[in-house]
């Protein structure tokens, strides 16, 4: 049975107390989200290498490093490096997914690929047994706080198709407007993972925050279980 997982995003935190966002979830989070941005393949800048060596130093929740940036291909193995449990790559950036994937494997992490809204997922069947998560984006890539894009729910239902007509044991997750109003229909769409933002580091309780958006989320679709204990869900 798929888990109700959910991911703070940190892109959403102060940045001048990233290590107290990271701890204010603790044992509450499942796993944390690291968006990395190169101000060219999307337009907006932040998070590097040395964000994830400094946040392993401070938790012990995974970090799932998202790269919306040019040539993942030169990068992604070292954020795996560096003590990322997953690293994302898009598909419309990256050049060989193979030996990316391949790469990132052998640096001791898992691997995601994600897609933007306009981008067709059928386009990547063949390369996504290469993969342990596929990144639905449902806003456009590149700032946190957008609202969520109720359009992208058709494509969410089809992957899980897909995923599981195929038998592909990925987790599908998505990023981007992520709140109490939309991880209902999400869930009931087929999600697992649910990136959250503003919605948890918005709120009063962090922790209480990534509580409530899971219950909603279980709640909501009876295909889901709570998430396994933290020991069971590192890298692959």
């Amino acid at each position: 049975m798929a888990t109700a997982q959910i991911y703070p995003s940190l892109l959403a935190a102060d940045f001048g107390r990233i290590a107290d966002a990271a701890l204010a979830v603790e044992g509450q989070a499942d796993w944390l989200h690291v968006d990395v941005m190169d101000y060219h393949f999307v337009p907006n800048l932040a998070f590097a290498p040395d964000t994830v060596t400094a946040l392993r130093a401070v938790t012990d929740t995974p970090l799932d490093c998202h790269l919306m940036i040019d040539d993942p291909d030169r990068w992604a193995a070292g954020y795996a490096e560096r003590g990322a449990a997953n690293v994302t790559i898009h598909a419309e950036a990256v050049s060989d997914l193979p030996r990316t994937t391949r790469a990132i494997r052998a640096a001791g992490a898992r691997t995601g690929l994600a897609v933007k809204p306009n981008t067709p997922v059928e386009h990547y069947l063949d390369d996504l047994h290469r993969f342990d998560l596929l990144l639905l984006m449902t806003i456009e890539p590149g700032f946190g706080g957008q609202t969520f894009m109720t359009e992208v729910l058709p494509k969410i239902e089809a992957a899980r198709r897909l995923l599981d007509a195929r038998g592909l044991d990925l987790w599908l997750q998505i990023d981007g407007g992520v709140n109490a109003g939309t991880i209902e229909r999400a869930a009931v769409a087929g999600v697992d993972v649910f990136v959250a933002g503003t919605a948890v580091f918005g709120a009063a309780d962090p922790g209480q925050a990534v509580e409530r958006l899971r219950e909603q989320a279980l709640r909501a679709a009876p295909r889901l279980s709570p998430p396994a204990p933290r020991s069971a869900v590192g890298p692959a």
